[in-house]
């Protein structure tokens, strides 16, 4: 009997040192190419953004998720279908992926810039910038930094994806 309670130990001490190393050898990419292919096609561009923002300290994934959510509920009770799909992906929730519903929207750098720029005009009139007098500042991409996302992909869903990455 102590035998095989040895064996068994023996035998799970080197599965968990396995899901160690196999932990460790993962890229840090992984999660990333995990969404490409599923959520969005390999993005064509990708930009840096310097946020004007700091995360703020109570930033975390619940808050993340209260904020997609929010925004979802927003735009479905609006009188027409939504334009878009928002949602938070990654481990803590900090990727945001933005995916058109409709044909021949959000299909090009420049009609993803546009709806960035709508998505700033909304964020400028939230409480928060308000509040902190930066709604002439800050962007889109601040608020989104303020709530600790790392990165913002939207994709027409289809073949065009565009990413900013913020710093």
């Amino acid at each position: 009997m102590n035998r095989l309670v040895r064996r068994c130990t023996q035998a799970a001490a080197g599965l968990a040192l396995a899901v160690v190393f196999a932990v460790a050898a993962t890229p840090a990419g992984a999660d990333e190419e995990r969404h490409v292919g599923y959520y969005y096609p390999q993005p064509q561009t990708v930009e840096t953004y310097e946020a004007r923002a700091t995360t703020l300290p109570d930033a975390s994934r619940s808050r993340r998720l209260a904020f997609v959510t929010a925004l979802t509920n927003q735009m479905l009770s609006n009188p027409y279908p939504p334009q878009f799909a928002i949602f938070a992906k990654g481990s803590n929730a900090e990727k945001l992926i933005i995916v058109g519903l409709y044909d021949n929207a959000y299909n090009t750098i420049y009609r993803a810039r546009a709806l960035f720029a709508m998505l700033t005009a909304v964020a400028r009139l939230t409480k928060l910038f308000q509040e902190y007098r930066v709604e002439e500042l800050f962007t889109f991409f601040d608020l989104c930094k303020l709530l600790g996302f790392e990165q913002v992909t939207i994709t027409d869903g289809y073949e065009f994806a565009h990413q900013v990455i913020i710093k």
